[in-house]
């Protein structure tokens, strides 16, 4: 990001919370993070994983999953086939999150998940594809945009952490409403969310 976006995204905030403005004003111009996937699936696999779950937990049922993965000396996503999953729920995976890796595994050898194809597609059709996978719901699609696209006009109205922490600042307005002020960086809006949930870690 740079200064003239972190600026705009600053008095944009002003005109609707002074508060999240000195937030965003304090935590200086924000990146994409750089995480370094081998794949979608990769991806795909670890946002399932993270569904609903604290960024801790999410991390260390991720961790059994890769130390398993290593010691069966099985390569992603062909590790997450049917016949693992009494070992991948051993990780701490409920059934339902392992039944969708084994799906993911499955789109990914069909060629469905190829980043070159569905990088020069929009968000909406991007999604359309990804929803066609069992267990890849909306928020999924909006992480798999965000992180791995990299699109900057995202708006997970799915995440709850996002929402409640924007609730914060902007009291009864409508979210998504307040949200389209900061189009066509929408995704930055959710990032900064995250930082200050996290306290600007």
């Amino acid at each position: 990001m740079d200064k003239k976006l972190h600026t705009r995204l600053i008095k944009i905030s002003k005109e609707i919370s002074p508060e999240l403005s000195g937030e965003i004003r304090a935590l200086g111009p924000i990146d994409f993070p750089d995480r370094r996937y081998k794949s979608l699936s990769d991806h795909l696999a670890r946002a399932v994983v993270g569904q609903q779950l604290s960024t801790k937990a999410a991390r260390t049922i991720w961790e059994r999953i890769q130390n398993a993965r290593k010691n069966a000396r099985e390569r992603a996503p062909d590790f997450f086939r049917k016949e693992n999953a009494p070992l991948i729920k051993s990780c701490g995976l409920s059934a339902s999150k392992t039944k969708a890796l084994a799906h993911i595994r499955e789109a990914h050898r069909a060629g469905l998940l190829s980043p070159v194809k569905l990088r020069v597609m929009d968000h909406t059709e991007r999604s359309a594809r990804l929803l066609s996978i069992w267990g890849i719901g909306p928020w999924t699609c909006d992480m798999a945009s965000i992180f791995f696209f990299k699109d900057e006009d995202i708006w997970p109205e799915g995440d709850i952490s996002v929402q409640n922490t924007f609730r914060r600042y902007i009291g009864r307005k409508k979210p998504t409403l307040a949200a389209a002020r900061f189009a066509p960086h929408r995704s930055y809006l959710a990032m900064y969310m995250w930082r200050i949930l996290d306290g600007g870690n």
